[in-house]
């Protein structure tokens, strides 16, 4: 056996290997995966957003339990005990006697206390909690936009990789196709075996090419079911109409006003800033009076004056109003800090239109320059479309080495992913700026 044939069994023995990964793809199950799914079975099973309905979910219980600051406070009152014996003098220290006196106490009480003046601190509490459960819900909102996102680039990147295998695979059959016709010419004695050889080199790497574009596939899909909540071992079909979905675009004006009124993460930092300013109002309610009505009866047994084995009942009603004399120097310092913090939230306020400015003019201009290059890259694969079929022509009919062809498929190889890659970019970038703009 010469090396040039052992060699050419090694190559055959590799093609099989790399064949074999295939046919295991095929078989096993797959599932079509549209966006819309992509983003609802993504959104169910996200342990993050399941964190932050929890959170909301505390944030509307804090607000109904602020809410109940406005109700009277009532409570009941059960004491009984033990009596012990009383000593008496009746002349200074002398003419020690026990009287009688009942050996256990009862006590019943009934206390209500209705606040109805507090500074505005029930008040204050209760915009306190709910501005909390809103600021809770918008922490959903910019993570649900952050999630739909990261779902977009692994999904977008699933999508690359089947049009990749799409590719390769016709690129593979071409090289077949071409082989054989090497071969007949070698028969003929028209190429040396030189041509042969780098031809069998060629379908190799792009055989190998394909197997890691299988493996990619098998890896991304399944990380896309775990996040999903699925079967690890589906292989996922993304929709292929998504790349050719026709999108308009408004003016940077329109989009960066819209991103202003409704980015989830600007709302946030809008309601942190009423939160502040709230806080400030709470600190002032401290320095104001308290104004509270009580009502209480009390039953007690014995009397407690003369010890008398006796029930004795007695209610009252009142006004209540306090004024806390020490808050005129105490709370003086935590004003001016709240009002600090006040300022400083407002600074996060306008460094975050800055930061939005530059995302949605940088999502605006990539967005149209991934259009741009859609369209320049499409003339460039008619191009390589139209070299290689001169190439090979040329070569066939013996006007060009086999170089030139496998240069000229390269070259059409590499325009038709650039194409590709160009056409996923559009879709990214698309949602790139409605997250930008608060529409994610």
């Amino acid at each position: 056996m010469t090396r040039y044939t052992a060699y050419r069994h090694s190559l055959i023995l590799l093609c099989c290997l790399c064949a074999a990964p295939h046919k295991v793809a095929a078989q096993a199950d797959t599932l079509f995966l549209p966006v819309a799914k992509l983003f609802e079975q993504g959104l169910r099973h996200s342990l993050q957003l399941q964190a932050d309905r929890m959170k909301e979910s505390v944030a509307g219980e804090q607000a109904r339990s602020a809410r109940t600051a406005r109700f009277p406070e009532l409570q009941i009152g059960l004491r009984g005990g033990f009596v012990g014996q009383p000593l008496v003098w009746q002349r200074g220290l002398s003419g020690l006697s026990t009287p009688d006196v009942p050996d256990w106490a009862q006590n019943y009480a009934v206390d209500l206390t209705q606040p109805i003046y507090q500074g505005g601190r029930i008040k204050n509490n209760i915009r306190k909690a709910d501005l909390e459960k809103q600021i809770a819900y918008l922490q959903t909102l910019s993570d649900r936009s952050e999630l739909k996102l990261g779902l977009l680039d692994r999904y977008l990147n699933l999508f690359s990789l089947y049009k990749q295998h799409e590719v390769l695979s016709r690129n593979i059959d071409e090289s077949e196709h071409r082989l054989r016709d090497i071969r007949r010419m070698k028969q003929e004695g028209l190429i040396t075996d030189n041509d042969v050889l780098r031809s069998e080199l060629q379908l190799t790497n792009d055989r190998l090419s394909l197997r890691e574009t299988d493996n990619s596939i098998a890896l991304v899909s399944q990380q896309l079911d775990i996040l999903l909540g699925q079967d690890e071992s589906l292989l996922l079909k993304p929709d292929t109409s998504l790349l050719y979905q026709a999108s308009t675009l408004q003016t940077y004006g329109d989009y960066l006003l819209e991103a202003y009124a409704d980015e989830p993460s600007m709302q946030l930092l809008r309601k942190q800033t009423e939160l502040a300013r709230n806080e400030v109002r709470l600190t002032q309610a401290a320095s104001r009076p308290n104004v509270a009505l009580y009502a209480s009866n009390t039953l007690a047994r014995p009397i407690a004056r003369t010890l008398e084995d006796m029930y004795n009942n007695n209610w009252n009603l009142g006004l209540s109003i306090s004024y806390p004399l020490s808050s005129l120097y105490t709370n003086r310092h935590r004003i001016k800090a709240g009002q600090i913090m006040v300022l400083l939230r407002e600074n996060a306020e306008e460094q975050k239109k800055q930061n939005i400015r530059m995302e949605v003019r940088s999502a605006f201009l990539r967005h149209q320059e991934a259009l741009q290059r859609v369209d320049a890259l499409k003339l460039s694969v008619r191009q390589a479309d139209e070299n290689y079929r001169i190439m090979q022509n040329r070569y066939l009919g013996q006007l060009a080495i086999l170089t030139d062809l496998l240069d000229a498929n390269t070259v059409r190889l590499n325009a038709e992913l650039q194409l590709i890659t160009a056409r996923t970019r559009v879709v990214y970038t698309y949602y790139q700026l409605q997250k930008a703009c608060g529409r994610l």
